[in-house]
Parts: structure tokens; sequence; C-alpha cells
């Protein structure tokens, strides 16, 4: 591993401005694509004649194709110049958009959607690492904010504007209308970004790559499976899940052994650093709750409230819009306080706004629910950005694009696992307040109490994480030459 220092200019240059321009302007676009198509599965279920089961792969391979895509961009980012790995990312998803918009089955749609995925997986380790590489250490936290309304903000209006698409147009023009932007944004990126930059010479493991893709991609299947009320779905997906975690347990135990030479898939060596290893914890548990909001706050809504598709969506839209106007705005905050003195707070109030969910009845006033949803964005926004910066903060730069890896992954799987416990409970609860002679809207509403009552708990844990991370973490990094010196000297 080479231990060529990397300089961080104080100040960014236009072209550093222009280069993290167009990668958030295309990772958004890409984000948005992984929940934009929750809402249509109903009307596509219908136009193509398939069963419910058939249909939500059209999600779930989605979901798996970038858990299994996302390890392996350590890798990629680490053999490949910026401009590169961005062309691969924005031409395989401008491919599989123009696909699923003119798909003639369902077959095809699903296929687009893997080929969608797999530039989507590439894109955000892609942002991050570029931010990590040109941004200095005391600014971070601004330019992370605007990563925030990505990650975060993206999939939170994914429903919305699907919602609003497909209350005049055909379903093909959530991808039609999205193909532009995306083509407009490769162009750019392909004639403005960089291809300068040390690229490491490390051969790539197959076995690992062989390993990630049981472990990875049959975490987050066995994950969405296993909340299933069907009983022989649920089985296959324990089963998936006990495969899953052996391949894991081998996945890593073999990165340890590589990454001493340099040629690991996924370098294990983030979690050396207590800081990361803490924030990430505390962005699963973040990333639990707020999938598992996006998805049964919309089923109450429809459910119970009987809302359509674009009434709930709309009901949605102004929490998403208040976490993107909140997010550099946290960003800046972080650069000047640390992570701390925002985490402990949003996650308090992200706790109280959860635990206020639990009274949530068919009586209860619209403009109730879209205060509290509009109090969890601020609390989101306190977490994301303060998270995910802090974590990163630490590490050398040798360890950029791992650690991004990383994070990207078990994004992922917390979402993932979010929806699947939520929704699992959400159901159990649901049939025993039917068994114990609830009528059928007061036990969906018991169940989607329990669902939030557990989110409310596990957002809890992300105040006692972050008691534990440092008390002033802003604008605070190793120097580059010392910590990847240790590294160099690990790997041999």
């Amino acid at each position: 591993m080479s231990t060529t220092s990397v300089q961080v200019p104080d100040k960014l240059s236009a072209r550093d401005r222009t280069t993290i321009g167009v990668l958030l302007v295309s990772a958004f676009v890409v984000i948005l694509n992984e929940t934009i198509m929750n809402v249509a599965l109903p009307k596509l279920m219908h136009e193509f004649q398939v069963s419910p089961s058939a249909i939500q792969w059209l999600a779930t391979a989605f979901m798996l194709t970038m858990a299994v895509v996302i390890p392996t961009t350590g890798y990629l980012l680490q053999r490949l110049p910026i401009r590169t790995v961005f062309i691969l990312a924005m031409g395989l998803f401008s491919a599989g958009t123009l696909l699923a918009g003119l798909a003639p089955g369902f077959e095809v749609l699903l296929a687009a959607r893997v080929v969608q995925a797999s530039g989507t997986a590439i894109m955000m380790p892609l942002l991050m690492t570029t931010i990590l590489d040109l941004v200095p250490t005391h600014r971070r936290g601004a330019v992370m904010g605007n990563v925030s309304i990505v990650i975060s903000v993206a999939p939170a209006i994914g429903p919305t504007l699907s919602g609003l698409i497909l209350h005049s147009l055909s379903w093909r023009f959530m991808f039609l209308l999205v193909l532009p932007i995306a083509l407009i944004a490769l162009v750019l990126g392909a004639r403005l970004l960089p291809t300068d930059g040390e690229r490491s010479k490390s051969k790539l493991s197959v076995p690992s790559l062989l390993m990630s893709i049981p472990a990875f991609g049959g975490l987050v299947y066995g994950l969405s499976g296993i909340g299933s009320p069907d009983a022989q779905t649920h089985q296959v997906a324990l089963v998936s899940l006990a495969v899953s975690l052996l391949f894991l347990a081998a996945f890593v135990l073999l990165q340890l052994r590589l990454q001493r030479t340099d040629s690991a898939l996924l370098d294990m060596r983030p979690f050396k650093y207590r800081q990361f290893t803490l924030a990430l914890a505390l962005m699963v548990m973040a990333m639990l709750s707020m999938f598992g909001v996006i998805i049964l706050l919309p089923m109450y809504l429809q459910n119970v409230r009987g809302l359509d598709v674009l009434s709930t969506g709309l009901v949605m839209l102004p929490g998403g819009v208040l976490m993107g106007l909140l997010a550099p705005f946290v960003g800046k905050l972080f650069d000047k306080v640390g992570a701390r003195p925002l985490l402990v707070p949003g996650g308090l109030l992200l706790a109280a706004v959860l635990f206020a969910f639990t009274q949530l009845s068919e009586t209860t006033p619209l403009p109730l629910i879209i205060g509290l949803h509009l109090l969890m964005s601020t609390a989101l926004a306190f977490i994301f950005t303060p998270s995910f910066t802090a974590g990163l903060n630490p590490l050398p730069h040798s360890l950029h694009s791992h650690g991004s890896a990383v994070l990207s992954t078990l994004q992922q799987l917390g979402g993932a696992a979010g929806t699947a416990l939520l929704v699992g409970i959400m159901s159990a609860g649901t049939v025993a307040a039917a068994a114990a002679g609830k009528g059928e809207i007061a036990a969906q509403t018991a169940g989607f109490s329990n669902g939030f009552l557990v989110a409310a708990i596990v957002s809890l844990g992300i105040v006692v994480i972050a008691l534990f991370m440092g008390k002033s973490d802003a604008g605070t990094s190793p120097a580059p030459d010392a910590a990847d010196a240790v590294l160099a000297k690990e790997s041999h």
C-alpha cells in the first residue's frame, strides 16, 4: 500500500466543486429510483398480469443487486479513475432506465431494474470517496450535508414523485422522465471529471467476489422475506439468513487475510477506528427507523385512513423537503460543534416522535400527522450528516473507498432490516388484535402501533451510542502520512 501523502487544499477549486456537483446530482437521480417503484407495484401487477409475489421482485431484485455490487466498489475505486467509475455507474443506470421505459414485458422490466441497481450501487461510494479525497476535514460537514439530501430525501420523495406521475401518466414515464437528466449528467461527467490520481494495482480476489454474492445478497433477501405472512416464504427467508451468515463469516475471514497483502475486495481495517464503528452502528439504527417508517406510515394512511396513493405522497412530501433544507445547515453546524451535540437531541426527538406515532388512530387529524412527520424529518436531519461524517473523518486516504463501501453496504442492510422487522411486527400485532376480537381497522391500528413502538425503542439506541462518540470531533482527522504509513506496515 502506498504511503504517498494526499494533500487536501484548504479551499475547493472550481474543478473540485464541479466534480462534487456533478456527482451529487447524479447520485440523487439514481438513489431516487430505489423507492420510486414501490407505489407503482399494484398498477404494474395489473398491467403485466402477474402475482403479488412476482411483482415484488421489482423492488427485491433492486435491493439484492445493490447489496451484492456495493461491496465491490471499494476495490473499483482504488483501481480506476473517478471518471471511469462514473461512466460505468451512469452508463449502467442510463441503459437500465431506457430498457425499463421501453420494456415490453415483466421479465425485461425486471432485468432493467437489475441493470439500474448495478449503476446505483456504485454511485454512492463514489460520491463519498471523492468528497473525502477532495474536501478538507474541517469543511466536510457542510459538503456532507448535501450528501444527506441524496441519502435521506431522495428515498423519501420517491413515492411522492411516482404517485404524481401515475396520477396522470403511464408508469413508463417514471423512467422516461428521469432518462434525459441521467444522460445529461453522464455527458457532463465524461467531459469534466478527472482521470488523474494514484491507482492501486491489486488483483481482484475472485473467491471474495463469489462469496459476497450469497453473503450480502442472501442477507438482504432473508431480511426482506422474514416478515412475510406466507409460511413458505418465511421459512425460505430463515434458511437464506442462516446460509448468508455462514458465507459472511467466511468472507470476513478471507478479507482479514487478504488485506495483509492489500488485495482484499472489501478492507476491514476501517473497523479499527472506534469512531467509524460507532457511527456505523448508529447509522444502521437510523436507517432501520427511517425505512421502516417510510413503509409503515403510507400503509397506515392508505389502509386505516383510506387515502389514495397521490394523497399519501403529498402527506409525506413536506417532511422530505424539510430534511433537504435542513441538511446543509446541519452540516455546517457539525463543522463547528461536532457530532454529539447534534446526535443526542436528534435521537431524543426521533424517539419522542415515534412514541407519538404509537398513539395514531383512525381519527387522528391529518395536520397532526404531517406535523409529526416534519418533526421526524428534523430529527433525521440532525442524525444522518453528523453520523456518517464523524465516522468517515478519521479514516486515512487509503481507506476512504473501503470505508465508503462498508457504510453504503450497511445502509442497505439497515433499510432492509428495518422494513422486514417493522412490517413483520406490524403484521403480527394486527393478527393478534384480530384474534382478540377487534375489528379490522382497530386491529390494523394496533399492529401499526406495535411497529412504531419497536422503531422508537431502536431509536433510543442512537442516543446511547451518541454519548460514546467524541465530544468534539469536528475538523479532526489523522495525519495522512502517519495513518497510511501504519497501514502500509500492517500490510507487510
